[in-house]
């Protein structure tokens, strides 16, 4: 057995790993689901509409509501024995009639939350008034919904709005004017090319992101090609003469999931940044399209932590962590959830970045009880991603066993996720087990990495010679190891401005890792070093151009 793999902070990891996958095992049903992810007012609002909606106090739904919310994971035997004599199929009836009355109670709660509610919501009266034969009062109604959708570039409601508009205008006589008809005509072809617009970019943004989410960043030329390809054949023509904020906005992704995924990360950096900005030109909209925010907030501290911007990450990350305190931020649990997520792995990777590792490790139990808490809303690639960035941090620190512990969970899930976490896990699995003197496996493991990685189409120079110096160091002696690792290190040091061989310097900084070997210090050390030089190079620079 490794060394190392009974201690506290293993069965610390485990214990997490086992409640995770209980809590994912809890939300199986969607009704458990909705009903466990309301509020305190949501819930009293809801009791307060259903007794509104029926005179009787005793509804079996209020008894199917109080139960499920009492229950803490979804048990079908005790709800048909809690509202005996019930049956199966009147069971699933009545679940399906709860879950209805609970999204009407909160569609009714969170109307003024949203533009989309509050523009669904003047549609629908628009469409009632309309029916009840009330045609000019349906008729100012859609003037003002219309009103509210262009200042919100709201243009898929818009186009709901002319339809219905031109059917009362085509159907019925309101007597209006000739112009008032040419400028309806007008409208709804210029929606029309818009919504075609807005639609080719958000899908090709969409695209380039699933191509990301499962492979990672381009391997090789062919990928490389690849990606260049797709752009070329999906993007408009005129894309980059848009003016309207959701064709930027996709634009900017697009351009933003392109340059990633090529690992252009000046580019990625640059359209980031235009993300937010577009942000910064049009503050109302952050109310509108928080999540889009929220989103290109986390991929401009991802593109400061690629290009190593220490003052502008840190800058950024503040201005991400006031927008945090907002009451906007708080106001759903999707923002309230990615919010955090975004910004804890924004200070991981902060730790990261400035081989701060052990003090990173401080911040771990309180990211895996706030994973444990939002469950239901994060999904699998983030906690892998998590994941990875925690064992790493375990690996910079030196407690090699516990990293173990997390990469495992990486190599033993999902294999059709994430391409690189999956490679690049096993490679720092080896490289701890490696560290911890299990040479009785490390042949075994090199192999095994090895083959896995070439049938991924992952292998790079670097881990070409990570391998050839693993495999080399069982025939060496400590006096010649140090000899070994200065050729190795001058090997990789060349490859770290070339594109497809960055890859391996961003899942792990390997060149510090040989460093730290060549020169006797922690690998902590090397990256806070170089920290500590980019800074007095940057006041050197500063200097000189004053003087």
């Amino acid at each position: 057995m490794p060394k190392g793999l009974k201690n506290s902070e293993t069965l610390i990891s485990i214990a997490f790993e086992e409640n995770f996958i209980m809590m994912s095992n809890r939300f199986t049903d969607a009704l458990f689901q909705l009903i466990h992810s309301m509020e305190k007012a949501e819930k009293r609002h809801f009791k307060l509409y259903i007794k509104r909606s029926s005179a009787k106090e005793d509804l079996k739904i209020i008894q199917l509501y109080d139960a499920l919310d009492n229950l803490t994971e979804y048990d079908e035997k005790f709800l048909l024995k809690k509202l005996s004599p019930i049956t199966k199929p009147q069971l699933a009836n009545l679940k399906t009639h709860l879950y209805k009355q609970v999204l009407a109670s909160l569609r009714l709660l969170k109307t003024a939350d949203t533009i989309d509610l509050q523009l669904s919501e003047q549609l629908d009266y628009g469409r009632v008034l309309y029916n009840k034969g009330l045609k000019l009062q349906a008729l100012k109604i859609l003037e003002k919904a219309k009103e509210m959708a262009k200042t919100n570039h709201k243009y898929n409601y818009l186009a709901q709005v002319i339809s219905l508009e031109k059917k009362i205008e085509t159907l019925h006589i309101t007597r209006s004017s000739q112009e008032k008809t040419d400028q309806l005509a007008a409208e709804a072809i210029d929606i029309s090319n818009h919504i075609n617009s807005v639609v080719r970019l958000s899908n090709l943004a969409l695209q380039l992101y699933r191509w990301y989410i499962k492979n990672g960043h381009a391997r090789n030329e062919h990928d490389e090609q690849d990606i260049k390809n797709f752009l070329k054949e999906n993007l408009p023509p005129d894309a980059d003469l848009v003016t309207d904020f959701y064709e930027r906005l996709y634009l900017y992704q697009s351009y933003c999931w392109y340059a990633f995924v090529r690992q252009d990360f000046l580019m990625y950096y640059r359209y980031s940044r235009k993300w937010v900005e577009l942000y910064d030109e049009q503050p109302e909209m952050i109310n509108v399209e928080m999540g889009h925010y929220i989103k290109g907030m986390h991929n401009l501290l991802n593109a400061h932590f690629d290009l190593r911007n220490y003052q502008q990450f840190e800058i950024t990350l503040k201005k991400f962590e006031l927008f945090s305190e907002t009451q906007g931020s708080k106001a759903h649990d999707n923002f309230r959830s990615h919010t955090f997520i975004y910004i804890y792995s924004a200070k991981i990777n902060q730790h990261l970045m400035l081989g701060t590792f052990k003090e990173g490790l401080e911040l771990v139990p309180h990211v895996e009880e706030k994973l444990k808490e939002y469950s239901l809303y994060v999904d699998m690639h983030r906690i892998m991603v998590f994941t990875y960035k925690i064992a790493t941090l375990y690996f910079g620190s030196g407690d090699y066993s516990t990293a173990i512990d997390y990469l495992q969970k990486i190599i033993n899930g999902s294999p059709d996720m994430r391409i690189d976490l999956q490679c690049y896990a096993r490679l720092v699995h080896l490289m701890a087990h490696y560290e911890l003197g299990n040479f009785d496996i490390i042949e075994s493991l090199v192999k095994s990495v090895y083959r896995f990685m070439a049938k991924m189409d992952n292998l790079t120079v670097v881990e070409e010679e990570m391998f050839r110096f693993v495999r080399n160091s069982f025939n060496v002696s400590p006096r010649q190891l140090k000899p070994e690792l200065e050729k190795f290190l001058h090997k990789i040091k060349h490859l770290e401005k070339n594109r497809f061989e960055t890859r391996a310097f961003a899942y792990l900084d390997v060149i510090s890792w040989v460093e730290s070997k060549v020169y006797n210090k922690p690998m902590g050390t090397i990256i806070h070093e170089k920290y500590l030089e980019s800074k007095r190079s940057k006041k050197r620079r500063t200097a000189s151009t004053v003087s």
